[in-house]
């Protein structure tokens, strides 16, 4: 699970890049991005405390996330929403951790570098 601060790191960076823009609406075209970006946070927090990682790093970069974002109430909403469908989506699935549980981790590092990355890219200065 080496890929954790890798994808910390790019956390970061959006969230960097994506606050130093003026405020947006809802139809920014990085929107969707960061809001899977907290669907995924939310996943990883679930999965990786279920495989043995506590405490609440990826509840913490979502935390970043918002405060980079600072957004309006309806917004924070919709990024809390899209956290917890992430958390909740594998609770139902996973009670102890699998190999499969091990191998959505892996995907969803992957996928929140991906987003990270691009989102970094495409929008930020």
């Amino acid at each position: 699970m080496s890929r954790a601060p890798l994808l910390v790191a790019l956390c970061l960076a959006v969230s960097t890049a994506v606050a130093v823009r003026p405020a947006f609406s809802a139809e920014s075209p990085f929107e969707p991005g960061l809001m899977r970006l907290a669907e995924v946070l939310g996943s990883l927090h679930f999965l990786r405390n279920l495989c043995g990682e506590k405490g609440d790093q990826w509840r913490g970069e979502m935390e970043k996330l918002l405060d980079s974002e600072n957004p309006d109430p309806e917004r924070r909403a919709r990024f809390i929403a899209s956290f917890n469908r992430g958390y909740r989506s594998f609770g139902g699935t996973y009670t102890q951790c699998t190999a499969s549980a091990t191998e959505a981790i892996s995907r969803y590092m992957k996928e929140g570098e991906t987003l990270s990355r691009d989102i970094a890219s495409r929008y930020g200065n």
